[in-house]
């Protein structure tokens, strides 16, 4: 036995082995202290001898434990007992069924129904192809995504900067890597990835090896015909790679994955992982969790298809002005239409999540039931066919056409299956009377047997007198007849006796054994009929994937648009008038997850007017393009930007938005910098991070890009932070000129709304009333003068002590600094041109305001030209002296020159 374990440990490599013996997985060796500490198990040995470390559970634990080493990154292989141990000879075969990792998870209990589960693969060019000129699409990075329990497969090829950011977008569970590029990947990736890296062998990402594997696994000539030509040989060899580990780990068939799909960035808004984590768009920053972001807020779908749907949907907005009309269309008519929006939602809710089921059918792992469910979701689509007949909206026109109803699938399932249905193939009597003549004769000779037997119990007991007498049955004798000892004497002499009791004796009969034969074999033969039925029957659903996936996308399709349609009805959401030009207009506009959370009417909405015109148009200086907003902490600066951006995004996946009216420019990508954090792992700072966030967006935006800024500079001095975010607003302004919203406490930067014809100040209305501040959370026109930080820390429980002080210091630095002037002379100064260095000589300014100074006072009652250049040289000899601390000449004779002075200032 342990000989098994040991070549089926070699077969799993690095995974737990779960070793099935009898009702129990083992493990052994080195897996079974580590399971032992991980889930918490008994860890003993097989006999005091060997002292084999074990651990072990009973079979019917497999799934939770499983489950619990999948959330903690692990692989498990599963070895099976493949053999009736009653009918085997010697040693029980045993082979690996299945290996299991975060990316091949298939099990319905250990997924989230509503989230997808993508196994990636990452292809890095090849030496050669680095070393050659070849097409910049084919030296790019290759990246593949397949999700085992639904069949969908994309693959893409981006640059290396783009990398991370697709990842962000996949959220992959399981990340495949060549070996020796493992550390490349590690340097691309973001350090907030909790993705599992598995290094698989570097053959594996061959372009040649990974096209025959795709074209015998999609059973085509040629891969010509899938349009993967744009992407590069890169995007092919991921592909092939992903393809290759899922035929290593299932041990079964992955025919459900006949299809791979190009991936054009180009179609969708980029959304870098900066961004992605700061908007929190599918995963709160706090608990890394769908509940409270705004994927978990917004979905009303009613199938699991249809919130993985707008997961992809939010992942991947649209660009093409023409394809988000035509969802706005749909969305639009299910607002309008209330009744038709209930039923669908109504019918939906009896659908079942058809995609899963298909996987299941390809793997060979569908059950009765599932079968069955397959047949009452086909029983569903005939009444949401009916209700969009007739449609307005394209799109669900186009739904209503493309549905197939397979009316004789349906009908195949309903005439085979009873209703309900058992879990599991094992349990007989699932195949419906009827349905197969055979079967039915079986079934009735195992029944009339039991009638017989019956009726042959009163007929022994009429013919010896017995009226106590009766038949029964057990897995050793079969059938048998129990007289008791009481009426032992009329037992006739052809009964064979089989055993004697405390109280009675049983007896067989030949006319008893032979219809017991009977009837047994009817029964076996009966349940070995019904289960090659059933196998023809999954058979048959699987000959039909093609046209199920395609009702399955269909209904997760409808189920998204009813879901939105629900969620603008109840919310009171508009649907956005979406335009081409850089305009971001909306009228009350509230943040999409807090005007849900928060008690009703609580959120404050607020107005965006943010414009850049062309050369043709006036400028709007009310509105502007770059919009400076200061105000206290605490007040909603943050919230107010996120909102701008989240608005924009779910105008552009076709959804209503939460305004009361919204004119929206398509946006090609939006960049969010907000809040801070470091990568200590990485080495980098939180001011390294917030600056390589900040020049990714200086170095990638363009003016049809969106750009929210939160704080940008306060990981460094003073002065050093309002230099940078000086210079940053007056870039994006000069250079790039695409809509920005600009937070910040650096009041200084206001100044710049007189410089920079698009930019405008906007400030958060404060209330202040006895020595305390209110919050109104309202945006109004203007910059704010004060950042009411020493209230806030009030308010957060700073000491009191704390708070006076600070209120000392700063009134000390306001009367003492000479800010203004500062301001005013560097609006004056003169821009480097584009594409210079960095000047040099340049005199960082303290943090504190200079003393008053006498010396400072003579110099500025100086009048230069009314003085000879021997009173200057004069002067001069004079304030070195009284600057090095000795007596001046004067001091010294006591005599004073007269020079002419007036006051006139000429600068400090």
């Amino acid at each position: 036995m342990m000989q098994q374990y040991e070549k089926a440990k070699a077969a799993c490599g690095d995974a737990l082995l779960f070793f099935r013996m009898g009702d129990f997985y083992e493990l052994f060796h080195d897996d079974a202290r580590k399971a032992a500490k991980l889930l918490g198990l008994t860890l003993t040995a097989r006999d005091k001898a060997s002292k084999v470390p074990m651990a072990g559970f009973p079979h019917h634990q497999l799934d939770g434990y499983m489950g619990k080493l999948i959330k903690l990154g692990l692989r498990v292989a599963v070895c099976e007992q493949v053999e009736d141990p009653k009918e085997a000879k010697g040693l029980v075969k045993r082979e690996i069924s299945q290996i299991v990792s975060p990316g091949t998870v298939a099990d319905e209990a250990l997924l989230d129904p509503a989230q997808s589960n993508y196994l990636a693969a990452v292809a890095f060019p090849s030496a050669k192809q680095k070393s050659r000129k070849v097409a910049e699409a084919v030296a790019q990075i290759g990246v593949a995504w397949a999700e085992l329990s639904t069949g969908r497969f994309f693959t893409t090829s981006v640059p290396s900067f783009q990398l991370a950011d697709l990842l962000a977008r996949i959220a992959p569970q399981e990340i495949l890597v060549g070996s020796s590029c493992r550390a490349q990947l590690d340097e691309l990736r973001t350090g907030s990835s909790d993705s599992m890296i598995t290094d698989r062998p570097d053959w594996g990402f061959g372009f040649q090896t990974a096209t025959e594997l795709l074209k015998q696994q999609f059973d085509v000539a040629s891969l010509d015909g899938f349009g993967l030509e744009p992407f590069g040989q890169t995007a092919v060899a991921a592909a092939g790679a992903v393809i290759e580990y899922l035929r290593e780990t299932q041990r079964n068939s992955i025919d459900h994955f006949n299809n791979v799909l190009p991936f054009r960035q180009s179609q969708f808004i980029e959304i870098d992982s900066a961004t992605w984590r700061s908007l929190e768009i599918s995963r709160t920053i706090r608990h890394g969790s769908r509940e409270g972001s705004l994927l978990g807020v917004i979905d009303r779908s009613k199938t699991p298809m249809g919130s993985r749907l707008l997961g992809e949907w939010i992942s991947n907005p649209l660009t093409e002005l023409t394809e988000i009309a035509t969802r706005h269309d749909a969305v639009g008519e299910l607002v309008d239409q209330a009744s038709l929006r209930n039923n669908l939602r109504e019918y939906l809710s009896e659908v079942f999540d058809l995609q899963r089921l298909l996987s299941k059918v390809a793997t060979g792992r569908a059950t009765p039931r599932d079968i069955s469910c397959v047949g009452k979701t086909l029983a569903a689509l005939p009444a949401l066919k009916a209700k969009l007949t007739g449609r307005n909206s394209q799109l669900l026109c186009q739904l209503e056409a493309e549905l197939d109803l397979c009316v004789d699938l349906r009908a195949e399932i309903e005439a085979a299956l009873i209703d309900p249905c058992p879990a599991q193939a094992k349990d007989s009597g699932f195949i419906r009377e009827g349905y197969d003549s055979q079967l039915d004769e079986m079934r009735a000779l195992a029944n009339g047997g039991k009638q017989w037997i019956a009726s042959y119990q009163q007929t022994i007991c009429e013919q010896t007198g017995i009226p106590s007498l009766k038949v029964g049955f057990n897995k050793v004798f079969g059938y048998y007849l129990e007289v008791t000892h009481a009426h032992r004497d009329k037992v006739p002499d052809d009964f064979i006796r089989k055993q004697t009791l405390k109280n009675a004796e049983r007896f067989i009969t030949p006319e008893l054994k032979e219809y017991e034969e009977k009837v047994l074999s009817a029964d076996e033969q009966a349940q070995t009929l019904e289960h090659q039925l059933f196998h023809s029957l999954r058979e048959l659903v699987k000959a039909h994937t093609a046209r199920l996936k395609s009702n399955a996308e269909i209904i997760a399709t409808l189920d998204t648009l009813a879901g939105l349609g629900q969620l603008a009805s109840e919310q009171g959401y508009c649907r956005p008038n979406m335009v081409e030009d850089q305009r971001t207009d909306i009228v009350d506009g509230r943040h999409p997850v807090l005007d849900i959370v928060e008690p009703l009417g609580a959120f404050i909405p607020n107005d965006t007017h943010c414009y850049n015109p062309t050369n043709e148009e006036t400028s709007d200086q009310a509105t502007g393009f770059l919009h400076l907003i200061t105000g206290p902490n605490m007040a909603g600066k943050s919230t107010y930007i996120r909102q701008v951006a989240l608005i924009s995004l779910m105008g552009q996946i076709g959804s209503f938005v939460p305004a009361k009216s919204a004119t929206l420019g398509i946006v090609d990508k939006i960049f969010a910098r907000v809040g801070a954090s470091d990568e200590l792992a990485r080495g980098q700072s939180t001011f390294m991070v917030e600056m390589t966030e900040t020049a990714r967006i200086l170095n990638t935006a363009t003016p049809k890009s969106l750009v929210i800024l939160d704080e940008i500079g306060r990981g460094t001095s003073t002065y050093d932070g309002v230099s940078l975010a000086w210079a940053i607003v007056e870039f994006l302004h000069d250079t790039i000129g695409c809509r920005t919203l600009f937070a910040t406490h650096y009041h200084e930067l206001t100044r710049l709304e007189k410089s920079l014809s698009g930019a405008v100040n906007y400030n958060v209305a404060v209330k202040e009333w006895e020595d305390k501040i209110v919050f109104l959370h309202k945006i109004v026109p203007g910059g704010a003068d004060r950042s009411y930080g020493i209230h806030v820390s009030k308010l957060a429980g700073v000491p009191n002590w704390v708070n006076q002080r600070a209120e000392q210091i700063l009134q000390k630095l306001e009367s003492t600094s000479d800010v203004q002037r500062n301001q005013e002379a560097i609006a004056s100064s003169e821009k480097p041109s584009a594409g210079t260095g960095n000047a040099s000589g340049q005199i960082q300014m303290t943090l504190f305001g200079l003393e008053p100074h006498p010396l400072l006072d003579k110099i500025r009652s100086l009048e230069p030209t009314e003085m000879t250049p021997m009173n200057a040289l004069e002067m001069l000899h004079q304030w070195q002296q009284e600057l090095s601390g000795e007596p001046s000449a004067e001091q010294n004779t006591g005599r004073q020159e007269n020079i002419p002075v007036e006051k006139s200032e000429v600068g400090q």
